[in-house]
């Protein structure tokens, strides 16, 4: 048995209901659970790595470039195509797969862009190590915007005068202003700048209130039930690959990390998703599966920690998940 079942098994064992889902939580098991909180899950940092070397000119030539439907071959798709982040949604398109630009759908969900640039990789199978390398795949895919090469798209760049200004102003320094490589720096420079703020961050930092009695139920348990084996960090998640379908089989014809690395070791290993903002990024799994948060929950623990949630332990985790939401994009 491995260390990570080692650890499951026992966190499962261990797990009780202290409260009952009317029960007051006492400012001395407030202040035990934010400690806990914060040894299992970290804080999350205000801004994101590399953002430090970020300028106004260049997160403003990204945010462009991110809503700009030429960068696909026939100006029908951005990257907000299928990672939303206006109108209060979530960084994603809310579909299973998504449409590329002449109509055929990816094969993998598509994640939310909201703190991504916290995460270890990109990508489910993490085959980009960070948001610059990231963005230049999808310009390129032909089944996503179907650009043909990225001379091409530089060419179509050029020729427009409003980013001409921009790219010099992103990239004084630079002998060749624009560039492929500039592009996904910029896209990447702006999407440093989705770092969320919900009301786990407030309850972390200090307000008691910050959580109703629901939602600290809900994170008691999530700390204890296994959950933080996979899903712990800033984030909660977005800092390891794990096989899915660990202790159930979970039917997939995806091999995840496995396509990138050529090792079976990592047959049907993805990256974790976070948790951040994860009621409003439905449908879930790599594959879009899942339409129900609380079902995915269920099903979840089942798989990957062979435990059978009772109703009132998912209404609880479910819950929690309520104080995950970005306080600007809550409903």
């Amino acid at each position: 048995m491995n260390a990570f079942l080692v650890s499951t098994v026992a966190a499962c064992a261990a797990v009780t209901l202290a409260h009952a889902a009317d029960a007051a939580y006492t400012p001395t098991q407030i202040t035990a659970l934010r400690t806990k909180a914060k040894e299992l899950l970290g804080v999350l940092p205000d801004k994101m790595p590399g953002s430090e070397n970020d300028t106004v000119a260049r997160v403003e030539l990204g945010r462009k470039l991110y809503f700009d439907n030429r960068l696909s071959k026939n100006d029908s798709q951005s990257c907000n195509t299928c990672h939303v982040v206006d109108s209060k949604k979530g960084g994603v398109d809310n579909q299973p797969t998504s449409l590329g630009a002449f109509g055929k759908r990816g094969e993998r969900n598509s994640p939310t862009t909201l703190n991504a640039g916290f995460h270890f990789a990109q990508f489910w199978d993490g085959r980009a190590p960070n948001l610059k390398e990231q963005a230049k795949g999808p310009v390129l895919n032909p089944v996503e915007m179907a650009m043909p090469t990225d001379a091409e798209m530089v060419q179509k760049l050029s020729a427009v005068p409003e980013y001409q200004e921009a790219f010099a102003k992103a990239f004084p320094d630079a002998a060749e202003k624009i560039t492929y490589d500039h592009m996904a720096e910029a896209i990447a420079a702006f999407e440093r700048t989705l770092v969320t703020h919900d009301r786990l961050d407030d309850f972390q930092n200090g307000s008691d209130t910050a959580l109703s009695t629901a939602e600290l139920r809900g994170l008691d348990l999530f700390l204890s039930v296994g959950c933080t084996t996979c899903h712990n960090g800033p984030v909660l998640g977005g800092n390891t690959y794990q096989k899915v379908g660990l202790i159930h089989a979970y039917e997939t014809p995806d091999k995840g990390r496995s396509v990138v690395t050529k090792d079976e070791d990592d047959d049907y290993k993805f990256k974790v998703p976070s948790l951040r903002n994860i009621a409003l990024t439905a449908p879930y799994f790599h594959d879009g599966s899942q339409k129900i948060l609380r079902d995915t929950m269920t099903k979840m623990a089942y798989i990957q920690l062979d435990r059978q949630l009772k109703p009132e332990e998912a209404d609880a985790l479910l819950a929690f998940t309520d104080a995950l939401t970005d306080k600007a994009r809550a409903r």
